[in-house]
C-alpha cells in the first residue's frame, strides 16, 4: 500500500522558515527531524514529514498557485489554537477556524514565505 511520505515547502529565508516550523511542529506534537543537503525535514504527529527547503535550482521559492498542505488535528478544539499559533508566528490568515460545508472544521493560513496551509479536523474521525 502506498502512502504520502513528505512534502516540500520553499523557502527564500531558511532560517526563518526553520524557526517557524520548530514552533509549529512543536504545537502539532511533532519535531524537527534531520537535515538533508538543501533542507530540513519534521515529523508533524504520525503523518508524513515536510521537509523546509531551498529549491534546488538555485532561483527563488515562491508558493504554487492552487497548492496547499493540509494538516489533520486530533481535536475539533486543535482547529483554533493552532490557527491562533500560525498568526502569533506571524503567518497571515486566509480563512478563519470554523465548519466549512458539513465537512468539518477548517482553518488556513500563509506561512512565511506564502505557501498555503490548512488544518482540520472531521466528524469521520470519531467513527473511524
Amino acid at each position: 500500500m502506498a502512502q504520502l511520505g513528505y512534502v516540500c515547502i520553499g523557502s527564500n529565508d531558511f532560517d526563518r522558515a526553520c524557526a517557524f516550523y520548530d514552533a509549529l511542529s512543536a504545537e502539532l506534537g511533532g519535531k524537527r527531524l534531520f537535515p538533508t543537503p538543501h533542507g530540513l525535514m519534521y515529523r508533524l504527529g504520525s503523518g508524513p514529514m515536510i521537509m523546509v527547503t531551498r529549491p534546488y535550482n538555485g532561483e527563488a521559492a515562491h508558493p504554487g498557485n492552487g497548492t496547499m498542505l493540509a494538516i489533520n488535528v486530533d481535536e475539533k478544539e486543535d482547529v483554533a489554537r493552532i490557527h491562533a499559533k500560525a498568526l502569533e508566528l506571524g503567518c497571515k490568515c486566509e480563512g478563519e477556524p470554523g465548519p466549512r460545508a458539513g465537512f468539518g472544521d477548517f482553518a488556513y493560513f500563509r506561512d512565511l514565505d506564502g505557501n498555503k496551509l490548512a488544518v482540520f479536523w472531521t466528524e469521520r474521525q470519531k467513527k473511524q
